[in-house]
This record gives C-alpha cells, structure tokens and sequence, in this order.
C-alpha cells in the first residue's frame, strides 16, 4: 500500500521571524469546492492571516485563496472571506485562553494537505518579538551560514 504525500501550499515563513512560536496545532478547514481546487493548484497565500475569535469558534481571517478560473462567477468563492477552523472544543478553549489572558496571537505556519488528502493548516500559539528579539535571530541566522561555509570550504 503506498502512502501519499502532504503537499505544502503555502507557508508563513515570516512568523517564524516576527513572532516567537510556542504550541503548534493542526486543524481542518470549511472549505468551499472553488477554494480546494484552486488549492489543488498551489494557490494559496497565508503570510497576511490570522485566527480570530468569534461566537466561541475559531476562524482563520484574511488568508487569501484566489478564485478557481474554470468555475462560473457566481459559483466562485471570496478570495478572502473568513473560514472556520474545526478544532476540539479543549483545543478552542486554550487557545482563547491565552488570547485573551496572555496576549498571544494565533498564527498559521504552513497549509497543506494531508496523506489522506484532507486540507489542514498548521497553527501556532506566539507572541510578537521586540526588535531586538528580531535582530538576534538574524544574528544567530547568519552565524549558522557563516559557519556552515567555513566548514564547507576546510573540507
């Protein structure tokens, strides 16, 4: 039997740079049929997006998904309509909870889809880094390549 591959769509490679990362989650999506089979096609933008709170439920807002070309006008979709997330109800309440109480955001890192061919966001639980913070890492980044080239080149 072979296993299928997640295939990336998009990720917010900026997140990991703007904002530091705590819990990670996986989460389905409500999708509309035009929103998956533009996805299908590796259409999908996630750098701008955020979770949101509302009525008790999680959605994922301004994650633009652009409109599938071959379907009819009135059977497309938003590009950037906001889309619930389907969580367990213990995983809604902790992260409400540290929205609330801690100040946290929550920020998607990667939208995919899974072996079973299902579309799943990655999310995180993070909290915004200070300028400081920022330069840090990008010191620590720049060692890293600094030094992976020195070991290159002794050989």
């Amino acid at each position: 039997m072979s296993e299928r591959p997640t295939k990336l769509i998009a990720e917010n490679r900026r997140a990991r740079f703007e904002y530091a990362i705590g819990d990670v989650i996986e989460a389905g999506l409500v999708l509309r049929g035009t929103e998956v089979k533009s996805m299908r096609m590796g259409k999908a933008n996630i750098a701008e997006s955020y979770a949101a709170e509302e009525g008790g439920e999680l959605w994922l807002v301004n994650a633009d998904i652009p409109e599938y070309g071959k379907a009819h006008g009135q059977l497309n979709h938003e590009r950037r309509r906001p889309r619930k997330l389907l969580l367990h109800r213990r995983q809604v309440n902790k992260l409400m909870g540290a929205i609330q109480r801690e100040g946290m955001t929550v920020v998607p890192l990667k939208l995919y889809f899974n072996t079973d061919g299902r579309a799943k966001i990655e999310l995180a639980l993070a909290k915004g880094k200070k300028l400081h913070d920022k330069r840090e890492t990008e010191k620590k980044r720049d060692w890293q390549r600094d030094k992976a080239r020195l070991m290159r080149d002794r050989g």
